[in-house]
């Protein structure tokens, strides 16, 4: 286990709602907290695969929904009924802008967005829990567009 105190929080997590403590799970947790960006499930059982682990999709499949629900990582839905994870370990909040045609997802952080969560909640006699913040768009240059890439061959 590479990381030692989401390790910590995942076994408590585990402990707590009964479910068993098994070697796969932490090397499924390991691989999701070091992938970069947003993934798939499949697209992390394939680099797992690849990488000689002998983890069952069953299990990736399951310890990622374990994962969300012990907050480790976020759970997305961009649009298309195509699930996306990224690490909520030690990483900073941020929004999403997502291509409507490649599926390109970018991250970014505005101090404008961060505020308007808080400022309308409160308007309206609410306190902010969480948000989230995603625009769909389309890439301004088809040239940058995998969309278009892919039709182009």
């Amino acid at each position: 286990m590479k990381h030692t105190q989401a390790a910590e929080i995942f076994k408590d997590f585990l402990k707590n709602g009964r479910n068993r403590i098994t070697p796969e799970r932490f090397e499924v947790m390991d691989a999701a907290i070091d992938h970069q960006g947003h993934f798939g499930a499949d697209d992390l059982f394939i680099e797992m695969k690849n990488q000689k682990s002998r983890v069952s999709r069953a299990t990736v499949y399951k310890t990622l929904e374990l994962l969300v629900n012990c907050e480790l990582l976020v759970k997305h839905n961009f649009g298309e009924n195509l699930t996306r994870y990224e690490s909520n370990y030690r990483k900073q909040t941020h929004d999403h802008l997502i291509c409507m045609d490649c599926g390109r997802i970018v991250e970014f952080i505005n101090p404008k967005v961060k505020k308007l969560p808080g400022e309308i909640a409160s308007s309206l006699g609410f306190e902010v829990e969480s948000f989230s913040f995603n625009i769909f768009a389309r890439c301004k240059s088809t040239k940058d567009c995998t969309f278009y890439k892919k039709e182009k061959k």
